[in-house]
């Protein structure tokens, strides 16, 4: 099941994720649709607050092309345990924020901390695009978007810009 991407203005976005007690069915079936929708749309992760779910979810995939088959990362309850004082600066891009993309400093490694699929507690180190994508999908968690990093100048007009778009549509 393809789940509708919620996109800014949405006050949805800015909420707070609450914790999974545990992976179970209903919580496997939910990332299994999160990783459907984010191929579909496409993407490289998603976190369940972009579709509307309130769950600390997300599932990531930056290795996946033509060439190599999808292979999803299911996290449950992601958390960064560690960052690396070296920077790096990626081209971010949301599914929430579609067709807006802009250089954004973080991090250039984490480890993360979160629950696979069969509910066990995994640590993941990461670095490059994946350590962005862990960062990005985990801010969404907290209700942060990468617009956030932003100077207030330019979010704002960005902001003004999506509020505008969803005026017009409704």
């Amino acid at each position: 099941m393809i789940y509708p991407i919620i996109t800014i203005p949405d006050k949805v976005l800015r909420k707070k994720s609450d914790a999974v007690d545990k992976v179970d069915g209903e919580i496997l079936s939910i990332l299994e649709n999160m990783a459907e929708t984010m191929y579909a749309a496409p993407g490289i992760g998603l976190a369940a607050i972009q579709v509307g779910i309130t769950k600390r979810l997300v599932v990531i995939d930056c290795e996946h092309s033509e060439e190599k088959k999808k292979s999803p990362l299911y996290m449950a309850n992601p958390e960064i345990v560690w960052t690396s004082r070296e920077l790096s600066v990626y081209k971010e891009g949301c599914l929430s924020i579609p067709e807006f993309y802009e250089e954004i400093e973080r991090p250039s490694e984490c480890r993360v901390k979160y629950l696979d699929k069969k509910n066990k507690v995994k640590f993941l180190d990461c670095d490059g695009l994946l350590a962005t994508c862990v960062q990005h999908e985990i801010d969404h968690l907290d209700g942060k978007l990468f617009i956030d990093y932003l100077s207030r100048l330019k979010r704002t007009s960005i902001e003004k810009k999506f509020i505008k778009q969803y005026k017009q549509k409704a």
